[in-house]
């Protein structure tokens, strides 16, 4: 009417909440017809209703956004409860247009044309603001809404508090040889437990660990023909007074122990155009000479003149007929070299004079780079033995999953186990070859010498996504851990974690083995993580629970040609995560939330083991994993673990392949010479689209946290305290420090003291944690990622140190580096 002109912030908040409307429209329509929530079409009412009223400068538009308001309020509560980032989700975009209507550009163009006239119509504007007429009612339902979310600030329910016990156990400080200021081993010792008995470190002084000093390999990802997966994830070992590394592109260093200083450095000169998933190297083995003799046949030693043809060891440095201790460096290219820890010199006698074995004897389909172990080995008595990756769901082609050990003096094969003919472990004749496409394990190994055995996490078949074709004895070893006799080979016993797996949910980590004392009596156990969440607590002695674990019914109906198990084992100790749920869809804003309930209702999804399908079935936890190669750290004193549970989904969708070479999933733009994409699977009926189950805007689809650290009690199974960890500083746009907890790839470690130490997490720190309630007591920043499991040893100075690796992850996107750096107290 004449005399009310609209101003442009009122037109702008018009047409705004018109726009919402109308995308909320289209996504809750789209919502319920797939049987979803009815908010998104009850708010796009309100909305729309409350942009037409704006259009009519109609002070009611401001009644009906208060409704809006409540409704979303309510709405959140009841799905989310007192979570802020859930509750964020819900509310933000709401909330901040409720502030728009509030500012004095809206209230004063509002007014009433029933009872208003032209000549008193000024006195009635003046009584629309925020706090008078139709504004009030949506001020104080936004206060309340602000109110909510302060308190919501100070609540986390997926937090538990608690106190894990004291020491229950004496252990040596020197146990199993290794002394108490080194470090022999990826696990620190054969053990595989993270532990160490130092305690110059405590939760009083942690606060002030600070640099000592910062070497740089200069070996960082970038490279012509390099993966995407090129990652810094080494633990470095520590005897004497040398810390001995492995860079990515699978150089050895030793460096000094107190100032970090290079002492020497090998290339292996490994060679090129290989076809590579990987490139890492996550540690080296150390043999201390003391191994007593095995008595079982023993084949030559598979030297570097065996197909392919590989590098020289000598690499132009000096060799030496045989050295009393050794250092053992897996390559890229399918070697296992030995070199003096004293000098970085070759130990010619190993390999028959040339100071390496050649990995790809009797291997079928050979393919350079498409077999090697990017794991240490593992050293049990006199004898080194290996295991290896081979490429994942390119085809069903690949290489043998064998585990071979060989005398760690001389190369020559003693015994070898395959998961695809398990009987047989006397070496392989020449010319024979080890069954093609059998299991394999690409992580780490445990040894008990004392009772003669290596424990060994196995993976799956490829393809992992569909096992119509797998023989009784890939059911039978996959996803699972085995235990191999030392001395022959010959199983003793296996215990699998996942019954015909088609979730990629192969045994990521090393086994911790551990005495747990349980009714009294002392029980040799072992501890083992899986990617979907379970801690197996075995006897090691048999494989059988020490915690109970009980077979549940698993969801059915798996892909044309397949089958899936009726049962899956749960233990009672379970990082397992409720099952997702649509109210469990989270986004930066309404629209990605929308947008991600859409799409889970899209998917085939019933709970954990839902098959992969033709639809696409949400997978969850997904294959990154609860616990990956990091695995977790146990105290053998307090008996507990710290673990790093991280809760990412996936999404699994079969596509029906029509020949062996059509690119299903990458298409034909694949650049010349490069490998195909990960899932083509060629050789089988389906290749399979893999990835995680994100928004538009590239964020998970489920609520944070995602990451956290925790304690259990390895006696009882009871999670003892639980808190999210890490902040989105390094993710998101801006470097905003939210602690929304975050996901991790790399390990824990903890020390006698009861501190833990981690730097695995998608932010830039390495922090430290109280042991006994998990309450974080120091962090620092790195330059790089931290997707590396640290270690600690005692200097040649005296002093305690704490060892972080930082050079980043290619598929984490987190940033490439090159970094080692010791941290270490002031000193006194």
């Amino acid at each position: 009417m004449p005399g009310m002109r609209r101003s442009p912030v009122l037109m702008i908040a018009a047409v705004l909440a018109l726009l919402i409307g109308a995308a909320l429209a289209v996504g809750g329509v789209w919502l319920i017809t797939l049987g979803g929530s009815w908010y998104y079409v009850i708010a796009a009412a309100g909305f729309l209703l409350t942009g037409g009223l704006l259009l009519a400068q109609r002070p009611t538009a401001l009644w009906v956004y208060a409704l809006v308001v409540a409704g979303t309020l309510g709405w959140a509560l009841w799905e989310s409860g007192l979570h802020w980032w859930p509750l964020a989700a819900r509310g933000d975009v709401v909330f901040l247009v409720g502030l728009l209507l509030l500012t004095p550009w809206v209230t004063r163009s509002l007014y009433d044309r029933a009872s208003v006239s032209v000549s008193d119509r000024d006195a009635e504007v003046r009584r629309v603001s925020a706090f008078r007429g139709a504004g009030w009612p949506l001020t104080a339902v936004l206060a309340v809404a602000l109110a909510v979310a302060v308190a919501s600030w100070f609540t986390d329910p997926t937090r538990i508090e608690g106190t894990a016990p004291g020491p229950r156990a004496e252990v040596p400080d020197d146990a199993l040889g290794v002394p108490p200021g080194e470090w022999h081993a990826y696990g620190r010792t054969a053990y595989g437990q993270r532990y160490s008995p130092l305690n110059q470190i405590t939760p009083a002084n942690v606060a002030n660990l600070q640099e000592a000093w910062t070497y740089r390999t200069g070996d960082v990802r970038g490279r012509p023909g390099d993966p995407e997966e090129t990652t810094f994830q080494v633990t470095p070992l520590k005897f004497g007074n040398r810390l001995f590394l492995c860079t990515p592109h699978q150089s050895i260093i030793a460096l000094d122990d107190t100032t970090g200083k290079e002492v020497w450095r090998y290339d292996p000169k490994v060679r090129g155009e290989l076809a590579l998933q990987h490139l890492t190297c996550r540690g080296l083995s150390y043999y201390r000479g003391n191994g007593s003799a095995v008595s079982a046949p023993a084949s030559a030693p598979a030297t570097g003149t065996s197909v392919p043809d590989l590098p020289v060891a000598a690499n132009e440095r000096k060799t030496i007929d045989n050295c009393p201790t050794k250092l053992f460096m897996p390559t890229a290219d399918g070697r296992l070299i030995a070199l003096n820890p004293e000098n970085g010199d070759v130990c010619a006698a190993f390999g028959g004079g040339t100071g390496q074995i050649n990995l790809w004897a009797n291997m079928p389909n050979v393919n350079p780079g498409a077999y090697y172990s990017t794991s240490p080995p593992a050293i049990a008595r006199n004898l080194i033995i290996v295991g290896g990756t081979v490429l994942d769901n390119v085809s069903t082609s690949e290489q043998s999953g064998v585990i071979r050990a060989f005398d760690v003096n001389t190369g020559a094969l003693v015994w070898n186990w395959d998961s695809g003919r398990p009987d047989v472990t006397t070496p392989l004749a020449p010319g024979e070859t080890y069954v093609p496409n059998s299991p394999n394990s690409w992580s780490i190994s445990s040894v008990d010498e004392a009772l003669g055995l290596i424990y060994i996490p196995l993976g799956n078949q490829p393809p992992d996504q569909w096992g119509g074709r797998r023989s009784a004895n890939v059911d039978r070893f996959s996803s699972s851990v085995v235990a191999l006799d030392i001395t022959t080979g010959q199983l003793r016993w296996v215990f699998q974690t996942v019954h015909h797996d088609l979730w990629d949910y192969d045994v990521p980590s090393q086994p911790s083995l551990i005495d747990l004392t349980i009714g009294g009596q002392t029980v040799p156990a072992l501890v083992q993580p899986t990617k979907q969440g379970e801690l197996y607590v075995l006897d090691r002695r048999t494989g059988q629970p020490v915690l109970p674990v009980t077979e549940k019914p698993a969801p059915q109906g798996a892909a044309p040609g397949d089958r899936t198990a009726p049962t899956q084992p749960v233990s009672a100790l379970s990082y397992d995560p409720p099952p997702l749920s649509e109210r469990d869809m989270w986004g930066a804003t309404l629209f990605d939330q929308l947008a991600c309930r859409i799409a889970f209702k899209k998917l085939r999804y019933e709970g954990r083991y839902t098959p992969p399908s033709l639809q696409g079935s949400l997978i969850y936890p997904g294959n990154f994993g609860v616990f990956n190669w990091g695995s977790i750290a146990v105290d053998p004193e307090r008996q507990i673990a710290f673990t790093t549970p991280t809760y990412l989904a996936f999404v699994s969708q079969l596509v029906p392949r029509q020949d062996n070479k059509t690119l299903y999933v990458q298409g034909e733009n694949r650049p010349e010479g490069s490998l195909p994409a990960l899932n083509e699977n060629f050789g089988a009926p389906f290749a399979v689209k893999l990835s995680a189950f994100t928004s538009v805007l590239g964020i998970p689809c489920q609520a944070p946290p995602w990451g956290y650290v925790a304690a259990a009690d390895l006696t009882t199974g009871k999670i003892l305290w639980k808190h999210k960890n890490g902040t989105v500083r390094d993710a998101s746009p801006l470097p905003l420090p939210f602690p929304m907890g975050v996901p991790n790839l790399g390990g824990p470690i903890m020390t006698a003291s009861g501190v833990a130490f981690l730097s695995g997490t998608i932010d830039y720190f390495v922090r430290g944690y109280d042991v006994s309630n998990g309450k974080q007591l120091w962090e620092s920043r790195l330059p790089a990622g931290g997707q590396a499991t640290p270690m600690t040893y005692t200097g040649s100075d005296g002093r305690q140190y704490l060892l972080v690796v930082a050079g980043g992850h290619g598929s984490l996107g987190t940033k490439a580096g090159d970094y080692v750096i010791a941290y270490a107290l002031p000193k006194t």
